[in-house]
């Protein structure tokens, strides 16, 4: 087959944002994302539901979308850029972008059909970091990823690939699930 033309479909739940800012203001209103994976289809969110704050006296606003999108990717695909812009009657604004090495969600130890939750720091177009992205990724179809049949052994793997055994001891057989430990690192103690 023609890997050139493969192509996956990624779940792309934009969830949230925190602290954004347009021109030094706290955003408030008319924010939506444009998600592109390295192609010129884009798939766009409505505008954000409202989040708490409103942007007054200080308080960060922080809008909320909650919308899933199915992006069509190609096999080849290296990133996925997440932009925020924001609408007004005249223009549209550019927030900040993120751009997302497909590594970092594919291919690693989780497998890719699994649900990840991902927060990315976004930057302006001169480099300022300019809040946070919030979303949920995972693969919903794939020409690598067939699904197991479910009569071999189920009862031995997790929901997400995760192995399982039964447990040691006088009670009764249970499952035990064997995690996998996640390191979190904190550079300098600075928040996200």
């Amino acid at each position: 087959m023609d890997t050139t033309h493969q192509r996956r479909t990624l779940e792309l739940t934009v969830l949230s944002a925190e602290n954004l800012r347009v021109d030094g203001k706290p955003a408030t209103k008319n924010l939506y994302v444009v998600v592109r994976a390295e192609s010129i289809t884009s798939y766009t969110t409505s505008m954000a539901a409202g989040g708490d704050g409103g942007g007054g006296c200080g308080v960060m606003y922080n809008p909320s979308w909650n919308e899933k999108l199915l992006v069509d990717m190609a096999m080849h695909a290296r990133s996925i850029t997440l932009e925020v812009k924001c609408k007004s009657s005249t223009s549209v604004k550019d927030v900040g972008v993120a751009r997302i090495a497909v590594s970092d969600f594919l291919g690693g130890v989780v497998p890719d059909h699994c649900l990840q939750f991902l927060s990315y720091r976004l930057r302006d177009w001169e480099g300022s970091c300019n809040g946070v992205l919030n979303f949920s990724v995972r693969v919903v179809k794939s020409p690598e990823y067939v699904p197991s049949p479910v009569a071999a052994k189920p009862e031995k793997v997790g929901p997400c690939g995760f192995q399982m055994r039964d447990s040691i001891g006088e009670r009764s057989p249970s499952l035990v699930v064997i995690g996998i430990p996640v390191q979190w690192i904190n550079y300098g103690g600075s928040s996200v």
